[in-house]
């Protein structure tokens, strides 16, 4: 399988082989719903909170003695049974994040670029880097030009600096490593553009 490498004009400069076992085969939708719920739960803050029987204010002296007045027995104004008393199992600070299997995580990804490949929706490029001008409209219109609209990743080995400038202020637009780019970061956008350097180093990792 081969991909058309281009120009900053979209204008076809080489081609670049594609593995089978990474952007060829069935997509499996399953492993990216697994690291797209994972991601999901890993960046969940979980600060919700509750006071419980111990937190909420009120003495904590017994009200009436245990037996003799014909009233309920009861330990202190703070229980739970009682308006304004403590919650009982009410939410608290906690870490949503769990173990995700490595495997899962880079079939995941294998799965979403290769959705991305069989949808037209991914671009290689020879290299990115900042216009001339160093404005963010230029940059706009390099995107235009690559048939990126709307939401769009930007995958490349390192960054360029002044690329980044101009593009991180661009609707839309998300910049990724090639090293630290997700599942989720892939089917979040409807366009990938991705230097040749960096599908290399993603093809050597998922091979």
């Amino acid at each position: 399988m081969k991909i058309d490498i281009v120009n900053s004009n979209k204008e076809k400069v080489g081609s670049l082989d594609l593995k089978d076992e990474v952007f060829g085969g069935l997509v499996k939708t399953d492993l990216i719903w697994e690291a797209v719920v994972h991601q999901n739960a890993r960046e969940h803050r979980g600060t919700h909170a509750t006071k419980n029987r111990a937190l909420v204010s009120g003495s904590g002296k017994k009200p009436w003695r245990q037996k003799g007045t014909g009233r309920a027995r009861v330990g202190e104004i703070r229980n739970p049974l009682w308006r304004k008393g403590g919650t009982v199992f009410g939410p608290m600070p906690r870490s949503y994040d769990y173990a995700l299997p490595r495997k899962v995580k880079l079939g995941a990804l294998r799965a979403a670029l290769a959705a991305k490949l069989n949808d037209g929706a991914l671009v290689v490029v020879d290299t990115l880097r900042a216009p001339e001008s160093r404005k963010t409209k230029d940059t706009v219109a390099l995107f235009r030009t690559l048939g990126a609209s709307g939401k769009t990743l930007v995958i490349d080995v390192k960054h360029d600096e002044a690329f980044t400038l101009t593009a991180r202020n661009i609707s839309g637009v998300k910049l990724a490593p090639s090293g630290k780019v997700t599942a989720r970061d892939v089917m979040d956008t409807d366009h990938v553009i991705a230097t040749r350097a960096a599908i290399e180093k993603l093809q050597e990792a998922l091979a």
